[in-house]
């Protein structure tokens, strides 16, 4: 099996320190993101790795290049301009033979079952949403009860994790995003799938607050 990690962003949230690394290469635990992710995705039996870059894109490939123990093959495919996720893909996807493959959204840590999302096609994996704040309860405009869980039940957000066929290659824009391009097309369509995680790791590391959170996170799975 093999796997597209979007790595090619600029990740200005994170600013300053992505002025002078790419996210990709931001540490969590001393560890950057990039070298989490390969570490997951050959967990699950990912041989190979195309990597999208853009942004700083030498400086992935040097650290990379050092850290030739990961036991994986990885490839990269160069974005001279920003090309949005659907034309990363398209522009990847010409390194894969494979009738299928992964793709990975470049900041996100998790630890969902890449099996269980091998069994769908054209499928996307989803997580209860996650809000940042607590959220109340109430009748007759009063406050019932105050909960401060972060996943709210049955509304489920894209966690940037998809297992996508071959022949949707064709159908990526040049330049773009596959969420508001082929995504929107291929529901209406009745082409795509999803399969829904509960209760799993999953942060999208777009502030400093989601690298503490993440990294309290991993402190704990690792103990």
């Amino acid at each position: 099996m093999k796997a597209i990690i979007l790595a090619g962003g600029r990740g200005k949230r994170l600013r300053p320190i992505t002025d002078y690394v790419p996210k990709s290469l931001v540490p969590i635990n001393n560890i950057p993101i990039i070298e989490w992710q390969i570490k997951y995705l050959k967990k699950y039996g990912v041989k190979e790795i195309i990597i999208c870059t853009g942004y700083k894109a030498e400086m992935i490939e040097n650290f990379l290049a050092m850290k030739n123990n990961l036991g994986v093959k990885i490839k990269f495919s160069i974005e001279k301009t920003p090309l949005g996720t659907g034309g990363a893909i398209k522009q990847a996807g010409l390194l894969i033979k494979d009738k299928s493959f992964f793709v990975l959204n470049g900041d996100t840590i998790t630890n969902i079952n890449l099996n269980q999302l091998a069994k769908k096609q054209n499928s996307i994996a989803s997580i209860e949403l996650k809000t940042k704040f607590g959220t109340i309860e109430t009748k007759d405009d009063k406050v019932t009860k105050f909960n401060e869980k972060k996943e709210i039940s049955n509304l489920w957000m894209n966690a940037g994790i998809y297992h996508l066929q071959k022949e949707i290659l064709k159908d990526l824009p040049n330049k773009g995003d596959i969420e508001k391009t082929v995504f929107p097309d291929y529901a209406k369509k009745g082409k795509l799938t999803t399969v829904k995680f509960k209760n799993v790791m999953w942060y999208s590391i777009d502030s400093f607050k989601d690298i503490e959170e993440c990294s309290s996170e991993l402190d704990k799975t690792s103990n």
